[in-house]
C-alpha cells in the first residue's frame, strides 16, 4: 500500500469563489500544476475530496460539477499532472431530497471519502496526508489517520494553525515540504 496526497478543491487547488460551477470560473493557484505533477512523477496519488452542497443544496447540478472537473483536468494536462480520483459529498442538513443529511459519513469534517479512497486505490492511510485550507479538511484527515497540511489560501487565513501538522503559504509549497518530509 503506498501513500497518497488528499486534497480539499475550492480554497486549496483552486481560487474560491463560492460555489464553484462553471469551469470558465476555474483558476488553479500558482505552482499546484507543477507540484501536482512532481507528486504525479513520484507515483504518488493525488485524490480530490471535496464537500458539494451546492448540488446538495440545489444551486446546480452533477453536470456543472463534472464540467468543472473537466476544465480542471485539462489545466492539469497542459504540465503533464493529472489527478488519480475525485470524490464529492452533496450531502448538507439543509440539503434537498436524498442529499438532506446531518452529518453524512461523506461529508468533511467526517473521513467518508478518504476511506472509501483508500480502500479504492490501495492506499495506506497512515502514511498519507490531507492538505486543506479548512478546518473541517484538517479534521477529515485527523479522522481518516492521515498527517493534515494547513494551506493559507482560500480560507486558511482564518483555520486555527495548531490543528496542522504543516502550515503552508499554498499548495506548492505544502506538497514541497511533505516530499520533503517523505525522505526525511
Amino acid at each position: 500500500m503506498r501513500p497518497a496526497v488528499f486534497l480539499d478543491r475550492d480554497g486549496t487547488l483552486n481560487v474560491e469563489v463560492g460555489y464553484l460551477h462553471r469551469p470558465e470560473e476555474v483558476l488553479l493557484f500558482e505552482g499546484a500544476v507543477g507540484a501536482i505533477a512532481e507528486l504525479n512523477r513520484r507515483g504518488i496519488p493525488v485524490i480530490v475530496v471535496t464537500n458539494q452542497a451546492g448540488i446538495g443544496r440545489g444551486k446546480y447540478g452533477w453536470g456543472d460539477f463534472q464540467a468543472v472537473t473537466d476544465r480542471i483536468a485539462e489545466l492539469l494536462r497542459s504540465g503533464n499532472a493529472h489527478l488519480d480520483g475525485t470524490y464529492a459529498a452533496p450531502y448538507h442538513e439543509h440539503g434537498i431530497g436524498e442529499y438532506a443529511h446531518p452529518d453524512h459519513p461523506d461529508r468533511k469534517p467526517n473521513p467518508g471519502m478518504l476511506v472509501r479512497a483508500a480502500a479504492e486505490h490501495g492506499l495506506d492511510l497512515a502514511r498519507s496526508w490531507m492538505i486543506g485550507d479548512k478546518a473541517i479538511d484538517l479534521e477529515a484527515g485527523r479522522r481518516a489517520g492521515c498527517r493534515v497540511a494547513l494551506v493559507r489560501t482560500g480560507y486558511g487565513h482564518e483555520a486555527d494553525p495548531s490543528l496542522a501538522d504543516l502550515v503552508a503559504d499554498d499548495l506548492a509549497q505544502a506538497i514541497q515540504r511533505i516530499l520533503a518530509s517523505w525522505q526525511d
